[in-house]
């Protein structure tokens, strides 16, 4: 039996097929790697779907035959299928302003505390639920989550997995069912909302058109498909006692646990119970991650990200920093103007050139992680010992320092490709190459490369710089 496997691996700003072999231990690959972004059309904003199905078809092409392959992506986002299975439009991107106002009708209508009750999910202006509310849904038979629509397409079967589900509000958060209940107290219908599938089951073979154009067939798993349950699934952890950021585009940072915390105190601070690999629960807070340092870049072109960290790093510390989650940082345009209009709001001096931008950019962002990782600690009652930063940010060091400086705790950074090594390994033990969660993790923990970074610095000048954002 091969035991090679593909993961198309979607990022909210690019795209990979990554391909995994476990003959000796596990190494990973990339046989392709395409960019992502939205396209803006008549004043709204979509993803490109198409031109994204196009690149993963050539990725599975350079790959080669594998055991299977599985497809993750960002969450909340969805195209709608007719009748006849024919996509109605190019996916919305989350990023479009077209939910201004639902969240809040929404809460009025149904009532915060039993949305939050029955979803376990945080309040994000763009979740599934207030997208599908400002949608025309005339003529929608199926609606697919972005993974699951890539998944239709290479196998002609529809379905829905269960983690990147938990993202869309719809969801009961303690059945693992769709809410039925709410959707139809919404008005939507509750036919377009596809069966539930489990990490690890079959979705089925490549169709016949798929397999000639890529040269070769293989069965597509459902894996953890919302990029952040795969990601959580590759943490190297060696015990339950860690918390976790999954820091790419966004910085998705909480705890592990066995099942939700539904307090008010938990509302309040706007947590997320979302499903993770083998009934775990995602309990965490969306941060709002690189995307401030990656828009910031597309405002400098042709800046070196390299020299600019090495310059931040010896900015003068905390000369300004922001709440990185304030809603103005939320749409594409001009970074860092919005950053010196929101330090002059709050009575702060803009930074003075790039290096000092970029500074300020990463230790608000360690301001969000220490906040995000105290509060899950507190509010589920896990403590942790060690924080395990993975994704595309474990490659930034002074970010990954700054945090451990922020948070007090020391920072295991690694493996950067955590998401497409969690899919593989879901693949791998359908396959019965691996047993569990437990052997998943060490095994990512013995074969890829891991940096520990210590606290440093005075905390009580991350605390003073804590006061002034939050």
């Amino acid at each position: 039996m091969s035991r090679r496997f593909a993961a198309v691996d979607l990022g909210a700003s690019s795209g990979r097929v990554m391909l995994a072999d476990l003959s000796d231990g596990l190494s990973l690959t990339e046989a392709h790697r395409f960019p992502n972004g939205p396209v803006r059309v008549a004043g709204r904003l979509y993803w490109d779907i198409l031109g994204l199905y196009r690149e993963i078809l050539a990725g599975l092409r350079a790959a080669g035959p594998v055991s299977s392959i599985g497809v993750d992506s960002w969450a909340v986002d969805y195209g709608l299928l007719d009748e006849s299975g024919a996509l109605l439009g190019n996916p919305v991107h989350y990023r479009d302003d077209r939910t201004r106002g639902v969240a809040e009708r929404v809460a009025g209508a149904v009532g915060a505390e039993r949305l939050y009750d029955v979803s376990g999910l945080q309040v994000l202006p763009f979740n599934t639920i207030y997208q599908l509310l400002a949608d025309r849904l005339d003529g929608a038979a199926t609606m697919l989550l972005v993974p699951d629509l890539i998944g239709y397409w290479l196998t002609g079967e529809a379905g829905a997995e269960v983690t990147n589900a938990s993202t869309t509000g719809l969801l009961d958060v303690r059945t693992r069912s769709w809410a039925t209940s709410l959707i139809e107290e919404l008005g939507l219908p509750a036919g377009i909302f596809p069966p539930l599938r489990q990490p690890g089951e079959a979705l089925g073979g490549l169709r016949r058109d798929v397999a000639a154009e890529i040269g070769w067939s293989a069965p597509v798993r459902a894996v953890g498909s919302h990029d952040t349950a795969s990601a959580v699934a590759a943490v190297p952890a060696a015990g339950p006692a860690f918390a976790y950021i999954s820091c790419g585009t966004w910085s998705l940072a909480g705890v592990e646990l066995p099942g939700p915390v539904l307090t008010p105190e938990s509302r309040a601070a706007n947590f997320t119970n979302e499903a993770g690999i083998d009934g775990t629960v995602r309990y965490l807070r969306n941060v709002m991650g690189l995307w401030l340092l990656q828009e910031c870049l597309r405002a400098w072109p042709g800046s070196d990200l390299g020299e600019l960290l090495a310059a931040a790093a010896g900015e003068k510390p905390f000369a300004a920093v922001v709440n990185p989650d304030e809603p103005v940082f939320l749409p594409p345009g001009d970074m860092p103007a919005r950053i010196a209009d929101e330090c002059r709001r709050t009575g702060q001096l803009p930074p003075s050139s790039p290096a000092a931008y970029v500074r300020c950019v990463l230790e608000s962002l360690a301001l969000g992680h220490r906040l995000a990782v105290r509060q899950a600690m507190e509010l589920s009652g896990r403590e942790a010992e060690v924080i395990h930063l993975v994704g595309g940010g474990s490659r930034n060091e002074v970010l990954c320092q700054f945090t451990a400086d922020a948070c007090g705790l020391p920072v295991v950074a690694g493996p950067a490709e955590a998401t497409a090594l969690g899919n593989v390994l879901v693949q791998a033990r359908a396959a019965g190459l691996v047993a569990g969660l437990e052997e998943m993790r060490s095994l990512v923990a013995y074969s890829q490369p891991l940096r520990r970074y210590e606290p440093s610095g005075a905390a009580g000048a991350w605390d003073e710089a804590a006061a002034r954002v939050f």
